[in-house]
């Protein structure tokens, strides 16, 4: 069973997830975006370590607590490390009061039927099984729509939902990640294809599942308010997909129900060469713009 005070607090708090789960194909971008070229680290180890410093910087920060970020999605290595002599989940819940989530899946799979399913991920049992131990309550995975292919979006709901079970079973919640691609030049039509499939495997979800969903900002505000509402929801948060930081608190904000879960946009104007006092500072205004977007955004 999922822990009871994390639960009430991603159901009823006000705040957003952070998102600090880039994986192997994203971490370089990441990290030029943080002013740390490819030219400064030697490899993967090398790598690795630059980007779980940047991390651990980050949820050290005085305005990274569960006051404004409810919880934060952790890459499998980060959740295996350490911040400040202990492990990262313990760390997130223990000190920042963050609630700790683990990104699971091994990437997109080739486009087929106008979508991207998610790699297959054979180990996944064991993955689940560590993160229980280590204090971890609940998963992300992600896979993407580029187009409004009425199979290929099936596929795409199946898949997720089908995984989603088996996370369940290990009683942690599974963030359910259908991304649409804001480049689809048929967005509308991806996630009225989207609503509807989520809605009906919502609807035959066992009675002791619940589960939370990770979409992108619909072209039409509140489109996705039906599914914010559904009993078997903890809470549907928002991708930034793309935008700016503040052209996506613009659109969330336009969206009742809807919380952020920022990666890039979070970290947005974050610089390696900061000073500690500048970093915090840009940090906490980048956490309190996020904030606002997604501040009072319990469903009615």
């Amino acid at each position: 069973m999922a822990d009871a005070r994390m639960l009430e607090q991603m159901t009823a708090n006000d705040g957003f997830i952070a998102a600090l789960d880039q994986s192997g194909g994203s971490t370089p971008g990441a990290l030029r975006q943080y002013g740390v070229p490819e030219t400064a680290y030697n490899g993967d180890k090398e790598m690795y370590a630059a980007v779980h410093a940047m991390r651990v910087r980050i949820m050290s920060s005085p305005a990274f607590t569960g006051k404004k970020v409810l919880g934060a999605i952790l890459f499998e290595m980060t959740m295996d490390g350490e911040a400040h002599g202990l492990p990262v989940p313990t760390f997130l819940w223990e000190k920042r009061g963050v609630i700790p989530f683990l990104k699971v899946d091994k990437g997109l799979a080739a486009e087929a039927d106008g979508v991207q399913l998610m790699k297959p991920m054979p180990d996944l049992d064991a993955l689940l099984e560590r993160a229980v131990k280590k204090g971890v309550f609940g998963t992300k995975m992600r896979s993407v729509i580029n187009h409004a292919n009425p199979a290929g979006v099936a596929a795409i709901v199946d898949q997720q939902f089908d995984v989603g079970l088996q996370i369940a079973k290990h009683g942690l919640v599974p963030i359910i990640e259908p991304e649409v691609s804001i480049k689809a030049a048929d967005k509308v039509e991806c996630e009225a294809l989207l609503r509807d499939a989520i809605a009906k495997r919502l609807d035959a979800l066992p009675a002791d599942v619940k589960v939370m969903l990770k979409l992108t900002i619909p072209s039409k505000p509140d489109f996705f308010l039906p599914l914010v509402k559904h009993p078997k929801i903890v809470r549907v948060v928002a991708l930034s997909g793309g935008y700016s930081r503040t052209e996506s608190c613009k659109l969330l904000a336009q969206n009742h129900g809807l919380i952020a879960s920022f990666s890039r946009a979070l970290a947005e104007g974050l610089k390696f060469s900061m000073t500690d006092a500048e970093f915090d500072a840009a940090l906490a205004a980048s956490i309190d713009e996020i904030y606002g977007a997604s501040k009072d955004k319990i469903a009615a």
